[in-house]
């Protein structure tokens, strides 16, 4: 089971988190999420037990608990949502330019630049 624990203390180490979950079962692997350009804990972490009733007594025992002064939240993690990026829109555009020309018809000019359907969010 993988398990989401959030609220954590800035201080809290990967190691430090093991050890807190060690205490109800084998853990996998237990990870402290950073920041990418700083480095520093974004205050939440991954554990994953392979043995889902160890990882239920783990999530029950820690639920509301207090660790390095903060109340922590476990909850067991959802997995990521599959399918498109992640996250936000990717810019697209539809048709295209058609430059130069001046391709005309019943009154209409529909050469030139720009033409098509563009849509940036």
């Amino acid at each position: 089971m993988n398990i989401y624990v959030g609220n954590l203390s800035w201080q809290m180490t990967d190691e430090d988190l093991r050890t807190l979950f060690e205490q109800y079962g084998s853990v996998t692997s237990a990870k402290i999420v950073k920041d990418k350009t700083s480095g520093r804990s974004k205050g939440f972490g991954f554990v994953e037990m392979p043995e889902d009733s160890e990882a239920q007594n783990a999530l029950t025992s820690l639920y509301e608990s207090e660790v390095l002064g903060r109340k922590i939240i476990v909850n067991e993690a959802q997995p990521k949502p599959q399918g498109g990026g992640g996250g936000g829109f990717k810019k697209r555009s539809f048709g295209g330019g058609g430059g130069g020309g001046g391709y005309k018809k019943g009154g209409y000019n529909r050469g030139g630049g720009g033409g098509g359907y563009n849509r940036d969010y």
